[in-house]
């Protein structure tokens, strides 16, 4: 594991939609992650940590290990100690913020996100996190604004998952518009990420521009792990283009791959347009 940097995705299907929606960067020692300030005329580095706070990064890590085992309890203790080592720890109030979040607990998930931005107020994967956090709650309204700020951010590593987010929650906004704008930006940063291909795909079904959804359902059923509704959406696909050999080869792989799915048995009832 590289020192500087661990990157984690949550198993939890809420927490992943979208493309792996919410991801915590870890950086030892990063700017963006302790309340304590630093000297300006330089970044810090993990050189820079006192011990105290390489004791609370251990923790961390330990804690986003148990949790992606689902030990919730153990996970939280893990992140109560690290706390307790450095109480101005953000990313640990962000992964707590996160579990929480995972387990329907919205009231301590919103506080935990909250002080983790106070300690880290210009975090851009914070922001992000926390736009998915609202947009999960309904309160999508407020949520475009948290990932504007994270696509803001000149140290932001993930700006396909921000912009993914904005499109998912300006859809759930009903705002067409501006839903097919981040998404098209996040399809020409990573033409393959299957989340944004499905999700411009259902934008041009709803707007009756079969072709062009074709074309981006194509490119996420190309996943080995396609899932049952991306099949389902290029069935429905297919059926309005009249291309009943695809149509068929598409219904074969949904009931090989997932027979028990609502999805197959919506395509049993012929319930295409549902």
């Amino acid at each position: 594991m590289n020192n500087r940097q661990l990157a984690w995705r949550p198993l939890s299907s809420a927490i992943r939609f979208a493309a792996g929606a919410v991801v915590l960067t870890v950086v030892a020692g990063c700017a963006g992650g302790r309340g304590a300030g630093a000297p300006q005329a330089e970044l810090p580095t993990s050189s820079d940590q006192t011990d105290n706070q390489k004791r609370a990064q251990i923790r961390l890590q330990l804690a986003i290990g148990y949790f992606e085992q689902r030990q919730m309890n153990v996970a939280l203790d893990e992140i109560k100690q690290a706390l307790a080592t450095d109480p101005n720890f953000a990313d640990a109030y962000s992964v707590r913020a996160l579990i929480y979040m995972d387990m329907g607990e919205t009231r301590l998930a919103d506080d935990n996100f909250q002080t983790a931005m106070r300690l880290a107020p210009n975090n851009p994967d914070l922001s992000n996190n926390y736009g998915w956090y609202l947009c999960q709650n309904g309160r999508e309204a407020e949520s475009i604004a948290y990932f504007q700020a994270a696509l803001k951010s000149r140290s932001y590593q993930s700006p396909v998952k921000a912009l993914n987010n904005a499109g998912v929650c300006s859809l759930k906004l009903k705002d067409m518009a501006a839903a097919e704008r981040y998404l098209t930006d996040a399809f020409q940063l990573e033409p393959g990420n299957n989340a944004t291909n499905q999700n411009l795909a259902k934008i041009y079904y709803g707007k009756g521009d079969f072709v062009r959804a074709r074309f981006y359902i194509g490119r996420a059923t190309k996943n080995e792990a396609v899932s049952a509704d991306t099949l389902w959406l290029a069935i429905r696909v297919e059926h309005k283009l009249a291309d009943r050999a695809a149509e068929t080869s598409l219904a074969t792989q949904l009931r090989r791959r997932h027979p028990n799915s609502a999805e197959y048995a919506a395509f049993q009832r012929g319930a295409f347009d549902e």
